[in-house]
């Protein structure tokens, strides 16, 4: 593979000048600082957190204040970074940060207005952002050999199609994840670069 068409690809993109995760960093610290603004000042988790009934009144700022506050307190904060550390790492070096920041806030705020309107009206936490990166980031492994010809090892293509399945029953069960983690799909194969292009 060229260093110009293991750029195009997603598994390319992996190892070539390894792109730093600044928007990762980024976005990392910044729900970090709201995290521990909410622990050292509880009554801030009130103000922010998405509650349908307040949404309704006219605070719909609290759709996007949702994404950066967590109702788990410090556990749903460790286990939330956690996890965008390690998924938000691999998802803007495969997909870049422009692709990373609409799978990230898009997903977010789509899981968002999905619990606002149905799922769950009261709640807050960026794990609906990052399991948008994690379904764009199971497309990845959908079509590693067929549109790249990277034959990834068994666990990871079962993995990956077991996603979709615990999404819709994640759904199903009237969790708000599942919905989030599809749309994640839906754009990670609209996003996929094409390969030789």
């Amino acid at each position: 593979m060229t260093t110009r068409a293991a750029s195009r690809s997603p598994f390319g993109r992996l190892t070539l000048g390894a792109r730093r995760p600044y928007l990762t960093a980024a976005v990392f610290l910044v729900t970090l600082a709201c995290g521990i603004a909410q622990l050292a000042h509880r009554p801030l988790y009130d103000a922010v957190v998405r509650d349908a009934a307040r949404i309704d009144d006219g605070e719909w700022y609290r759709l996007v204040t949702g994404m950066f506050f967590q109702d788990a307190l410090a556990f749903g904060l460790v286990s939330n970074l956690l996890w965008l550390a390690v998924f938000g790492t691999l998802a803007e070096r495969v997909f870049g940060r422009a692709r990373w920041l609409l799978l990230y806030f898009g997903c977010g705020l789509f899981g968002q207005f999905m619990s606002y309107v149905w799922l769950n009206p009261v709640g807050a936490g960026n794990s609906m952002c990052v399991v948008g990166l994690i379904g764009g980031l199971t497309a990845v492994v959908m079509v590693a050999s067929r549109r790249y010809g990277v034959l990834l090892p068994v666990q990871f293509r079962v993995m990956a199609f077991a996603v979709p399945v615990l999404a819709v029953v994640d759904t199903v069960v009237h969790d708000n994840h599942g919905l989030p983690c599809l749309l994640g799909m839906a754009l990670g194969f609209l996003l996929l670069p094409r390969p030789g292009r």
